[in-house]
C-alpha cells in the first residue's frame, strides 16, 4: 500500500503542475509576469517556512549560495515560461516545458561528458519531431512564445541537474526554502526596476495567485517529497511527466482551447520520448537479465 500512497501523491503533484498553466495563463489577464511570479513565490516561501520551520536551523553558507543558484535558475525558467504563454497555449507551453527530461542528459553530457545512450538519442529525435507537428507553422517558421517555451525546457531542466548535485551533500528542504526565496527576491526585484508595483487589486487576480502558491507550488512540492520516499523513482518520473498531459487536458476543458490533428499528433510524439527517456533504465535491466 505505501507504493500505491507515493504514487497517488505523484499524480496529485502532477495534476497540480499541469493545471498550473492554465492559472498562469489566467492569472496574466490580471498581473505582469514578473508580479505574478513575485506574489506566487512570496507566498509559497512563507507556507514551506512555517510548514517545515524546523528546517531553517539546517541552512549554512553551503545551503545559502547553492540555493541561491538553484533560485536563479528557477526564476529564469518561470520567468520564460510565464512569458512564453503571453504568445502561445497553455497546451503547448505545457508539453514544450515538459522537455527538460530530454534535455538533462545533453547537459550532463555537456558538462560531465556522460555518454548519451541510444535510447536518449531516440527519444530525443521523436521529441523534436513532435515540436515540429506541435510548434511549426505553415510558414516553417516557430511562434515566439514556443521559443521561449523552449528555453524554459532548458532551464528547469538545468534546475533539476543541479537539484540533484546538491542534494546530495545538503538537505533538499532547506535548499528548496533558499531556492524560492531567492526567486522571490528577484521577482520584487524586477516589479520594482520595471516600475511594476501594483496600484490596484482585483479579488481574481488574488484568487490565481493563491491557487498558484498554495496548489501548484506548495502543495505540489510537499506531495512530490512525501510520494518519493515512497514510489519507484522510474514511476515517479514517468507520472510527474503527466503534467504536460494535465496541462492540455485542463486548457482544453477550461479555456476552450482548440488542438488540431496536427497539434495532437506532435503532443503525442513528445509525450511518448518523454516516457522513453525516463523508462530506458527497465529497457536495460530487463536486457541485462535476459
Amino acid at each position: 500500500m505505501q507504493k500505491y500512497k507515493g504514487e497517488i501523491l505523484m499524480l496529485i503533484t502532477a495534476v497540480m503542475w499541469g493545471s498550473g498553466f492554465v492559472g498562469m495563463a489566467v492569472g496574466l489577464e490580471y498581473w505582469t509576469v514578473f508580479q505574478l511570479m513575485a506574489g506566487r513565490f512570496l507566498l509559497a516561501s512563507i507556507i514551506l517556512s512555517v510548514i517545515f520551520y524546523k528546517k531553517l536551523k539546517l541552512i549554512t553558507k553551503s545551503v545559502l549560495w547553492k540555493g541561491a543558484v538553484l533560485g536563479a535558475i528557477l526564476f529564469a525558467a518561470f520567468a520564460l515560461q510565464t512569458m512564453g504563454l503571453e504568445y502561445t497555449t497553455p497546451s503547448k507551453n505545457a508539453f514544450l516545458t515538459a522537455l527538460n527530461v530530454i534535455i538533462v542528459p545533453i547537459i550532463a553530457y555537456v558538462i560531465y561528458k556522460r555518454r548519451i545512450d541510444r535510447f536518449e538519442f531516440i527519444a530525443a529525435g521523436m521529441a523534436i519531431v513532435g515540436i515540429g507537428f506541435l510548434s511549426l507553422q505553415d510558414s516553417l517558421t516557430i511562434n515566439f512564445g514556443d521559443f521561449l517555451s523552449i528555453l524554459c525546457a532548458v532551464g528547469f531542466a538545468f534546475d533539476i541537474f543541479y537539484t540533484n548535485v546538491f542534494v546530495k551533500t545538503e538537505d533538499a528542504l532547506a535548499l528548496t526554502i533558499v531556492q524560492f526565496y531567492t526567486a522571490t527576491i528577484l521577482s520584487i526585484a524586477s516589479v520594482l526596476v520595471l516600475g511594476e508595483v501594483p496600484t490596484t487589486y482585483s479579488s481574481e487576480g488574488i484568487y490565481v495567485i493563491l491557487y498558484l502558491a498554495v496548489f501548484c507550488t506548495a502543495v505540489a512540492y510537499v506531495c512530490q517529497n512525501i510520494g518519493m520516499q515512497y514510489a519507484n523513482p522510474t514511476k515517479s518520473a514517468i507520472i510527474l511527466s503527466t503534467e504536460a498531459l494535465f496541462g492540455t487536458i485542463f486548457s482544453v476543458w477550461l479555456l476552450s482551447e482548440i488542438l488540431t490533428g496536427r497539434m495532437l499528433f506532435g503532443c503525442v510524439l513528445i509525450f511518448v520520448a518523454i516516457i522513453f527517456a525516463e523508462v530506458k533504465p527497465t529497457f536495460k535491466r530487463k536486457k541485462l537479465y535476459a
